[in-house]
This record gives structure tokens, sequence and C-alpha cells, in this order.
């Protein structure tokens, strides 16, 4: 978990760095995603960015055990932190989506919403099962966080290994190459499911132990 989240380092700075700018800046010489005379828009997406790289940062911490038994309230309090941002990035993302749409059109709008309801469903699971005190609820709840919080950085990774491997093979610049659209769902549904199996098979194994 230290190691994905140091991967994840270089990316969460540049997104928190990028997600900044926007907030305080005129980007739309620089980039799609700035939607020039729509405050509403840029503060959704910007923040998005912003609150999206700190739980990249914070998540995978949260899974080291160690860290969990010796600093509790550390672990409560990042907890809390990486809960409340997910929600934020999740509706900011959902929100510039309903508002402006994604560079590629409907497919990947229908993949990132999908992920951004997941996310938010996922933050609010993991917040209703914490109150009710099921323990084992909610850290498989937490687990589905942690999956689409590393999202943003498992559909970079996809793209850098794709493109050492194949040098770009259908991928367009607009993102809608077959490639692309595959990549609208991979960079996350996959994982879930792994871990889905993951879980089953753990709960198997408890009932029969």
């Amino acid at each position: 978990m230290i190691v994905l989240a140091l991967s994840g380092l270089a990316f969460a700075t540049y997104s928190a760095r990028f997600g900044m700018r926007g907030l305080s800046l005129d980007l739309s010489q620089v980039t799609y995603i700035y939607t020039p005379g729509s405050a509403f828009a840029n503060l959704a997406v910007f923040s998005h960015m912003v609150l999206g790289a700190l739980i990249m940062v914070l998540a995978p911490l949260q899974l080291i055990g160690r860290l969990r038994s010796r600093y509790p309230l550390a672990h409560r309090m990042a907890g809390r932190v990486v809960v409340f941002g997910s929600i934020i990035t999740a509706v900011g993302g959902l929100t510039y989506i309903a508002l402006r749409g994604t560079v590629a059109g409907p497919g990947m709008d229908a993949g990132f919403a999908l992920y951004g309801g997941l996310m938010l469903v996922a933050a609010l699971q993991v917040v209703r099962l914490a109150r009710a005190g099921e323990v084992d609820g909610h850290r498989r709840w937490a687990l589905r966080l942690f999956v689409l919080v590393m999202g943003s950085l498992i559909y970079r990774l996809h793209y850098t290994l794709w493109f050492i491997l194949t040098d770009g093979l259908w991928s367009t610049e607009n993102l809608d190459g077959p490639f692309d659209q595959v990549q609208y769902f991979a960079f996350y549904l996959p994982y879930l499911a792994i871990l889905e199996l993951r879980l089953r098979r753990q709960t198997r194994t408890d009932t029969a132990g």
C-alpha cells in the first residue's frame, strides 16, 4: 500500500496543482475542461481534481493494518477526510458531466457517470455502516471505495502501459477509438469484480470455518 501511495503521489501532486490553477485562473486556452463563463462548472471539475488528489494519497494508507492499530485516531480522522473527499469528488464529477459532458461524448459520459455514482454510493455506505457499528460491512465497502478512489490513477496507468506496448494502437486524440471506448469502463469495473470474487471467497471460507 505504501508503494501504491508513492506511485500515485506524482499524479496527485499534478492534479492538485492543476486543480488549484483552475480554481483561480482562466485556463480556457490550456484545457478543454475549463468552461469560460461558467464558474459553477469550473468549481465542480477543479475541486474534483484537488480533493481527488488528496484522497488518492490517503486511501492506501488506510489499508495498512499496522498504522490502523498503532494510530487509531489518525486512521479515523483520515477516513473521514477520504469519505468526505470522495463524496465531493463524485458530486463534482457528476455535476461537470451533467453541465458540460466529457470530451468523447455519450459513451464516455456513461462510463464516467457510472464511476462517479458508484464512488458516491460506496462513500455513503462506508459512513452508514460505520455509524451502525457493522464492522465487516464497513470494511467491505471501504475496500470498494479504495478501488474506486484509485481508479483515476489506474486509468492513466492503463494508457501508459498501452502506449509503451502498442504506441497508442486503437486510441485517438479525441479518446473515441476502440481502446478508449473499452477504457470508459475498464479502469474500475474489472477491479471491482476481482474484489467481489475475493470477498465472496472469504465469506465462504469464514462460513466453512
